[in-house]
């Protein structure tokens, strides 16, 4: 089996595109929610959210009018543009049947949707373009990717919610570690959108005012939106062409809780499995853990059982381990999250810093664990986890580490 490299990081998020700008602003604590522009939210009791302002896809897109794909797929493509270029690597040097892309995602294209809906609410079934329809699956975003690269090899998307960038990367662990894939990119997209924002409104999970992850006094969730692509390849090769290598992918493990729809399992069965899973492919010890990227999503449930997943699997070393959750400034960005978390957490082993949980105030006592409050922290971990959690119980873990 190859040992696999993380060799590009790209992404684009609430607090800026591109590796650089991102862990510039992510180690600062910089807050990417706002009142939301994109739609009006008076309609709703919160207005809360976490947007990409101010993006424009056209740079990245190459292969046809930027015009002709959903938001989905922009971000997706200007978040691979951008990883293939942080990485180095040239594109037409490999067999492009070998290279292939594989996403994340929870709702696809749903904008697509919500135009299909305005144009027949307004105009009448035959108002809506033919060719509309078409681009709202979520399979449409990596097909997008490999078009706009001409990437021939394997082209899935991952619709697991809010654990599938985990999901993705890993299964592109798999084909690099077995030798049925050269490079791939991996990780998840999903654009704002107001059919997401009513669901969580509904459920009375987003947050009125700040996202306050692990804190006494947390309130919800913020939804967002974003994109990340990491590029993952056999490290012998990394290192042959004198590529940067972030980290190296070691394991992973998903899970499912068999329990309901939207709600975690109570003790945290499934997001235990999938920590020990993601440990144990790695040959790797709840001792030899410096850093836990957390799901982390504000909401008093999710991160109460979180916690007491992480205790049970960590035992007395738990309160010692450093965890942090980036939708504190990101919010929710749902099937983008894990994927840009992994960004994060690649980006932690390769400088040797944390990022923090900001607006952290009132620690919870049900929930007491080293949540990196307010500041990032110089701590040079060697292996983290990068944890991500889903409607429907999805629960997925993945383990990096600092190369040697």
């Amino acid at each position: 089996m190859r040992r696999v490299a993380i060799t590009g990081l790209g992404l684009v998020t609430p607090i800026g595109a591109g590796r650089a700008t991102f862990w510039k602003n992510v180690t600062a604590g910089t807050n990417g929610i706002a009142p939301v522009q994109s739609f009006d939210t008076s309609e709703f009791p919160v207005h809360l959210g976490a947007e990409v302002r101010g993006f424009d896809p056209a740079p990245f897109i190459q292969s046809r009018p930027a015009e002709s794909m959903g938001r989905g797929s922009q971000l997706a493509i200007a978040a691979a543009r951008l990883a293939v270029q942080d990485s180095g690597v040239d594109l037409a040097a490999y067999n492009r049947r070998r290279v292939g892309v594989l996403m994340g995602t929870t709702s696809g294209e749903p904008g697509m949707v919500e135009r299909y809906n305005d144009i027949r609410k307004a105009e009448g079934l035959d108002a809506v373009p033919g060719e509309m329809m078409p681009k709202y699956p979520c399979h449409v975003i990596p097909a997008n990717v490999a078009i706009e690269f001409d990437l021939r090899g394997p082209c899935l998307m991952i619709p697991t919610a809010c654990a599938a960038g985990n999901y993705a990367i890993g299964y592109a662990f798999d084909l690099i570690r077995s030798g049925r894939a050269d490079l791939m990119l991996a990780g998840g997209a999903d654009p704002f959108s107001r059919i997401t924002y009513m669901g969580f409104a509904r459920l009375g999970a987003i947050a009125p005012e700040k996202c306050q992850p692990f804190d006494r006094n947390r309130k919800g969730m913020v939804p967002g939106e974003g994109a990340a692509i990491l590029v993952l390849e056999p490290l012998d090769d990394a290192q042959a062409r004198g590529a940067t290598i972030y980290a190296e992918v070691l394991g992973y493990g998903v899970s499912c809780d068999s329990h309901h729809m939207t709600a975690a399992h109570p003790q945290g069965d499934g997001a235990i499995r999938a920590m020990a899973m993601a440990l144990d492919q790695s040959g790797r010890t709840i001792e030899d853990v410096g850093y836990v990227s957390a799901h982390g999503t504000g909401t008093p449930t999710n991160d109460r059982v979180e916690a007491l997943a992480l205790r049970t699997l960590f035992g007395d070393r738990a309160p010692r381990v450093p965890m942090s959750s980036i939708k504190s400034m990101i919010g929710h960005t749902m099937g983008a999250a894990s994927a840009i978390e992994a960004v994060a957490c690649s980006m932690a082993l390769h400088t040797g810093v944390i990022p923090p949980t900001i607006n952290f105030q009132e620690p919870d006592p049900d929930s007491d664990l080293d949540y990196v409050p307010n500041t990032a922290r110089e701590a040079h971990p060697q292996v983290v986890l990068n944890n991500a959690y889903a409607f429907g119980g999805n629960n997925s873990s993945l383990c990096l580490a600092r190369p040697v």
